[in-house]
């Protein structure tokens, strides 16, 4: 019987390691999967790369670090995220000003692009955005109907860490209104892809046509019920 729930958050983190690319979903914290966050900085993996939509969020001078990739960062445990945006006033940016983190920005569809392509088996594609701009220095760049385009490579994750509104035990998902945003297409690009669920349904309860992404994409699943942090060593799959 497949049953792709785990019962701890040990187990969902178990054997992430030191070096991995991560891919993180969400526009800030909506659809961002926090208790897995929270999972992942008490495992202690480091010298990580975030791929993530943007790196942090405004801080008042003085402030300690504000949401769970900011205190990452703040750990010393990434070394580079990959994004679309790094405010200058955030614990990221203040970090990247320093020296002490490597950031590659990427215009947003085009880091949208990258994940899906790595999802959908696509090792490369060209594309106009960027060109004859910083962000086309040293890219392949070909003309295509009269436009120059540059190639930009599919962008894979060792992890992917997903947010869901409900899954059933062969890790069929459906994600809550903007949860859409990045959630599908990184739970496909994860070489491991575990997921938070905030509801648990038996099979047959997500019909077919409904299903957002198939359980083919997912390895292990976390029940957090909503608003219920879960900590290291709690979990349930009822």
């Amino acid at each position: 019987m497949i049953d792709k729930f785990v019962r701890s958050m040990a187990e969902a983190m178990n054997g992430i390691r030191d070096g991995s690319t991560i891919l993180i979903p969400g526009f800030g914290e909506v659809g961002q999967p926090n208790a897995l966050l929270e999972g992942l900085i008490e495992q202690g993996a480091t010298n990580l790369t975030l791929v993530v939509n943007s790196a942090g969020r405004v801080l008042p001078p003085g402030a300690p670090p504000n949401g769970h990739v900011a205190r990452l960062i703040d750990a010393g445990r990434v070394k580079k995220v990959i994004t679309s945006f790094v405010r200058a006033n955030s614990t990221a940016g203040a970090w990247v000003k320093a020296g002490k983190l490597e950031a590659e920005v990427i215009p947003q569809g085009t880091l949208a692009e990258r994940i899906r392509a790595a999802g959908a088996g696509v090792p490369a594609f060209f594309t106009p955005t960027g060109a004859n701009t910083l962000v086309a220095e040293g890219k392949e760049v070909r003309e295509y109907n009269g436009r120059p385009c540059i190639l930009e490579l599919a962008l894979p994750g060792d992890v992917a860490l997903i947010e869901a509104w409900s899954a059933d035990r062969w890790g069929n998902l459906v994600f809550r209104d903007s949860a859409r945003n990045f959630n599908p297409i990184m739970a496909m690009a994860g070489r491991l892809t575990i997921v938070q669920t905030a509801h648990v349904v038996d099979l047959g309860q997500i019909p077919a046509n409904e299903v957002i992404t198939p359980g083919i994409f997912v390895d292990r699943i976390l029940r957090v019920p909503a608003n219920e942090p879960v900590l290291p060593g709690q979990g349930s799959n009822s």
